[in-house]
């Protein structure tokens, strides 16, 4: 199975898989008997062709030089997720399957983040697995119910939060909250600004008004919930 090129001098990870051809996957974990049974027990099932069982420290290295369509990884540590965000962001093609979730909301969504499109609990067997791994290498979610739901919920906040957050504020606003921020007065950032204190309190007012908020020190907060490209600006 050949490799692909990803940007202009980087192996890509994920290989073209064939029809008929078996997949070909890569397990990681950072516990050796972990990786070793997992590894040992899908090459018992065949439907999954196990190129190799790796630590976290050692997976990036195998992915290039054995290019499996899918890495199953340990999410239950830090180091996993890690991996994750790290072949997400490096080769996209490459399926990510989680194993050992809890299904703790701030896990689920944590997995789901860093790229994982499957996700298999602590009480997931061998052949949820293998069933995870195949739907994921057909562009299909694998999850239980509830994570499902989770996952809605999330999409729904986060869509909350932007409408929320993208309001236009403009330059002199900007100026303004940025001054806040640094726990500036109202006397001071019309020195600052060269501006009056009437007109101060008129564009911290304002502010107030557009992100939805009752007091000055939520500003800060506020403004850290938005990325700064959903600041829009309105210039004049």
């Amino acid at each position: 199975m050949g490799g692909i090129v990803v940007g202009s001098d980087q192996a890509a990870l994920g290989p073209v898989l064939g029809a008929g051809a078996i997949p070909r996957v890569l397990v990681v974990s950072d516990v050796l008997l972990y990786r070793e049974g997992l590894a040992a027990s899908l090459r018992r099932d065949g439907r999954l062709e196990v190129a190799a069982a790796a630590s976290c420290t050692d997976s990036f290295a195998a992915a290039l030089r054995l290019s499996p369509c899918a890495l199953l990884v340990d999410a239950s540590t830090d180091s996993g997720l890690k991996l994750a965000r790290r072949f997400h962001a490096a080769c996209p093609t490459i399926r990510l399957i989680g194993f050992g979730i809890s299904e703790e909301g701030g896990d689920v969504i944590a997995c789901a983040e860093a790229g994982l499109v499957a996700f298999v609990d602590r009480n997931g067997t061998i052949e949820v697995l293998i069933d995870a791994v195949l739907a994921a290498l057909r562009g299909e979610l694998a999850c239980s119910p509830r994570v499902a739901a989770m996952m809605c919920d999330r999409l729904a906040s986060l869509a909350v939060t932007r409408s929320d957050i993208a309001v236009p504020l403009t330059r002199r606003e900007r100026d303004v909250a940025a001054l806040i921020a640094e726990g500036l007065s109202n006397k001071e950032i019309a020195i600052d600004l060269r501006i009056g204190p009437a007109t101060v309190k008129n564009h911290v007012h304002n502010i107030l008004e557009k992100l939805n908020v009752r007091r000055r020190a939520a500003i800060v907060s506020r403004l850290r919930e938005a990325p700064k490209a959903r600041l829009a600006s309105v210039e004049h």
